[in-house]
């Protein structure tokens, strides 16, 4: 009985003073949002990058000349490398067994047009007829192309949501012809809509066999990418140490001197990912985690004055049998309440901001568990940690002192 007492008389306390309360709220929504926001948007990123590897499945792995680059210098390295070609992707088909698949990818990018209407300088990819049973990529309409396509040169294409919309929205494009750099091509497949990252569209593409990739552009100026499947998620890293094997041997690499290409799986990725947000989330929640001090403050100071407006009231609850357990609790309940009403509020905006924030980056992002829990402990920690003085403060008041005060 007497808990529910304590936490009514709290929330009295508090609706007695409504401007101070509002002002001390105020305060803490505040740090909350902005320690709220910036988990939010990094939890958000990164859910939306997890959520496109995982086209590649845990087997897979990309073998290309450069992958990725984290520095000037490693870039400036890595561009003197020698393309990979269609010699080393024959050599891995003929010496790894552990290779269960193999697709062989090119880009470039060109002018597309379908009638009167053009998109400019859209991404054209290529790849052997396997490509759909080693990555998910979703059919909406139609099909895939076939080894046959690639064996002979059709000209067919594979297309993304985008190109759907603007040149056949409200027709079917099965069997349709658009050009691709002046060349013609039918339709025989459209992707499923992935929608945008990172301000890229991801379905403003077109895929055509390799060999007609070949024929159009000739051979790619910055070499093949190769994605490949092991026979198993176990047999993995043996899988990448025999491609790396051979095209070591293939591109004469000196034993001592480090690999001249790129292997990277969707783990790897996702590791470095994660050591850049690190960084990032640590530093921007560090200088964000200011303004929570600062509310933390502004709740010890209001309490510290609660506290010395209520001497006499503290007096008369002492005198009459209330412990001095009863008046800690009393007086940290008022904190506890504060604090954690702005938490709330600030989880809920904090999240909103966020939202918009990475919307401005074509991603969407859901209320994670991290950012709801974090915003929750920093609620409770501000209430105890600065309200506990002045709790203790009060309960220690001399209870004949008290009465006397003015």
């Amino acid at each position: 009985m007497v808990l529910p007492a304590l936490v009514k008389i709290a929330f009295s306390s508090i609706l007695a003073n409504k401007l101070r309360s509002s002002l001390t709220l105020l305060g803490i929504v505040i740090g909350v949002t902005s320690v709220m926001t910036i988990i939010s948007a990094l939890e958000g990123m990164t859910q939306s990058i997890e959520k496109d590897l995982e086209r590649l499945g845990p087997s897979t792995f990309v073998v290309q000349r450069i992958a990725i680059v984290t520095s000037e210098e490693m870039f400036r390295e890595k561009i003197k490398r020698k393309p990979i070609d269609f010699e080393a992707a024959k050599l891995i088909n003929e010496n790894c067994d552990l290779v269960d698949k193999m697709s062989v990818r090119a880009y470039n990018r060109a002018d597309i047009k379908y009638k009167s209407t053009a998109l400019r300088n859209v991404l054209v990819g290529a790849s052997t007829a396997n490509y759909l049973d080693i990555v998910d990529l979703d059919i909406a309409q139609g099909r895939y192309y076939s080894d046959e396509d690639d064996l002979h040169r059709r000209s067919v294409c594979f297309i993304g949501d985008e190109l759907r919309k603007t040149f056949f929205e409200g027709l079917d494009p099965i069997g349709k012809e658009i050009k691709i750099g002046g060349n013609k091509f039918t339709v025989i497949g459209v992707a499923k809509a992935m929608g945008s990252s990172f301000g890229q569209n991801r379905d403003n593409f077109a895929m055509i066999p390799l060999n007609s990739y070949t024929k159009l552009f000739g051979f790619p100026r910055r070499g093949l990418s190769l994605v490949i499947k092991a026979n198993s998620t176990e047999l993995l890293p043996d899988a990448m140490d025999q491609v790396r094997a051979v095209l070591r041997a293939e591109r004469h690499v000196p034993y001592n001197k480090d690999d001249d290409f790129d292997m990277v799986t969707a783990d790897s990725i996702l590791e470095l990912l994660n050591n850049i947000t690190r960084v990032l989330r640590f530093g921007l929640v560090g200088i964000s985690s200011i303004s929570v001090v600062v509310g933390g403050i502004v709740v010890m100071n209001i309490m510290m004055v609660s506290v010395t407006e209520r001497t006499r009231e503290i007096g008369i609850r002492k005198s009459i049998g209330a412990k001095q357990s009863h008046l800690l609790l009393q007086f940290l309940f008022e904190s506890l309440i504060l604090t954690l009403s702005g938490g709330i509020f600030g989880i809920i905006a904090g999240f909103l901001i966020a939202r918009s924030l990475v919307q401005m980056i074509d991603m969407t992002i859901q209320p994670s568990t991290l950012a709801i829990i974090a915003g929750l402990s920093i609620s409770i920690g501000i209430g105890v940690i600065f309200g506990i003085y002045p709790a203790m403060k009060a309960a220690r008041l001399n209870p004949i002192k008290a009465l006397s005060y003015e």
